[in-house]
């Protein structure tokens, strides 16, 4: 006799990476209860677009409001599931989401409302043209456990704002983040089955992907992401891919080393080195060379590493001993080809087994692993160039493209050099802090992905443009239709003339063209 297997949905437990504490366990949304979630928000979302822009934009005053009162709350809870040191929590995700939110609010409703178009074609004179923004319907949203608050909350304000109702899939570490996020937009006004969460593994994600979404944005590995983009492409469903970095950094021969090792040093430890935009990889111009290696192992050894509660850490753990083992196995790699381990370089298992310690390493070249592969770890390797040709050659020489930095005291070299490298963004004279730039388009190419967040072109991600063409002359049939013949045809030659012929041929072209519009053999 027949039974039916149940497959018992994925048990989640939320840890804090500092001390191992349980934070809360889950079981993890099953395929069916996916669906279930997607098909709710499938039916409250008219509804919500219903509301019209300047309503919802209202919501998202009343959740900045909410947000900047409990910002204590939320860095506090983002630090103890992340990891990352209070201060950070503050920066890099609720001020980070502060700001988007403020953008939206200033912006939406002149980006999303209806644009008119002119027409350029004399033929097409007597219409009205306009681009139209729809809404998808249902955003579904795969999110990461480096940033868990700025990162899904950025993406569904914009979705939200744009007229649709969304379904977050946080990272299986920081559940809770993704359900305070919840918590707020909820308590803002925007409609439980507007917005739903469904915590899980990778099953869930890839359930959400499959499931009768509109669209769906995706932050992660290359891998991961190439495996959403193939189960998108069996139904053509629209996709946002955020894949990672391997960021170079390039120091000129005109940097001022002060600045730049202390950029370096941020840029590469911050998060603990879990952010897609960290510095990865970092040229300096062999003029500059030790005297930079030497100011940046002075300043990281400065550094503290501990809970990130704790006021006094400047670094955190990593967020488990799996991520903990890929830097290590880097390092390792690196040591044994040739580099040098200036300072760090073995994890500190009395702190507990997540934490490493910042790590400079020299010496290093493009056949180490940790110049290749993202590393996304409190490491920073250091490599010599001596001519601009080579080191644009090697900052381009990686499948990754999503974010650089140059260094230079001058300005317009700097610029110059950036119209050379392969990524989506570029900063001169700073790192990583362009993604608290909510007006600034945040994206990648190569392996890095596919489409934009944030400002704009990230709005625009959230809709799908129509175009809407209205005749101010329905009386009168078209010029172009039935019936043909010989004069018709000399007379749209003669019609094309007036408009692309040399100007001194044009007025002959328009009295041979006189009564192209008008004439009576149409049927």
């Amino acid at each position: 006799m027949a039974t039916d297997i149940k497959i018992a949905p994925p048990r989640l437990t939320s840890r804090n990476p500092a001390t191992g504490e349980v934070l809360r366990e889950f079981e993890g949304a099953t395929e069916t209860e996916v669906a279930a979630a997607v098909c709710r928000a499938r039916a409250a979302q008219p509804q919500w677009n219903e509301l019209g822009v300047q309503r919802r934009i209202g919501i998202l005053r009343r959740l900045q409001q909410l947000l900047h009162q409990n910002k204590s709350q939320i860095a506090q809870l983002i630090t103890h599931e992340a990891g990352k040191p209070y201060v950070e929590s503050l920066t890099t995700e609720v001020l980070v989401v502060l700001d988007a939110a403020r953008f939206l609010i200033e912006n939406a409703n002149r980006f999303l409302r209806d644009e008119p178009l002119a027409h350029g074609n004399l033929a097409m004179k007597t219409k009205a043209g306009r681009i139209l923004r729809d809404p998808y319907g249902v955003i579904g949203i795969i999110s990461p456990w480096n940033y868990p608050f700025s990162i899904p909350a950025s993406q569904s304000l914009a979705a939200l704002a744009a007229g649709n109702a969304v379904v977050l899939k946080p990272s299986e570490f920081t559940s809770l983040v993704g359900l305070e996020l919840a918590s707020l937009l909820h308590q803002a006004g925007v409609p439980k089955d507007v917005f739903h969460v469904v915590v899980g593994d990778a099953s869930t994600g890839t359930a959400l992907a499959g499931s009768e979404i509109g669209k769906l944005i995706f932050t992660g590995s290359v891998a991961t992401g190439k495996r959403i983009a193939q189960l998108a492409a069996a139904r053509l469903l629209p996709v946002v891919l955020e894949l990672g970095g391997k960021d170079p950094m390039l120091v000129l021969d005109d940097a001022d080393v002060e600045v730049a090792s202390s950029g370096a040093v941020w840029g590469a430890f911050v998060n603990a080195g879990q952010a897609c935009l960290s510095v990865e990889r970092c040229y300096v111009h062999r003029s500059l060379y030790e005297p930079f290696l030497e100011a940046c192992v002075s300043k990281t050894k400065r550094l503290r590493v501990g809970n990130g509660m704790s006021p006094d850490t400047d670094v955190g753990p990593l967020i488990s001993e799996r991520q903990l083992r890929i830097v290590e196995s880097h390092v390792a790699d690196a040591r044994a080809l040739g580099a040098r381990v200036l300072t760090g370089g073995t994890p500190l298992r009395e702190l507990g087994p997540n934490f490493y310690p910042p790590t400079v390493v020299a010496d290093v070249t493009h056949d180490m692993r940790i110049m290749r592969e993202e590393t996304f770890g409190p490491v920073l390797p250091v490599m010599p160039f001596d001519t601009v040709d080579e080191e644009i050659r090697l900052a381009n020489d990686s499948e990754y493209g999503l974010a650089a930095s140059i260094w230079t005291r001058d300005r317009q070299r700097g610029e110059a050099v950036a119209r050379r490298l392969q990524a989506g963004t570029v900063m001169v004279n700073d790192v990583v802090s362009c993604y608290g730039i909510s007006e600034a388009p945040h994206g990648g190419v190569k392996s890095s992905g596919l489409g934009r967040t944030h400002g704009r072109l990230g709005l625009e991600e959230m809709v799908r443009l129509k175009y809407l063409d209205s005749d101010r002359l329905p009386g009168i049939k078209k010029a172009w239709w039935y019936s043909y013949g010989g004069a018709f045809t000399r007379q749209v030659e003669a019609f094309i003339d007036l408009q692309f012929a040399p100007k001194l041929h044009r007025l002959r072209s328009a009295w041979r063209s006189a009564g192209i519009m008008t004439r009576g053999t149409k049927l």
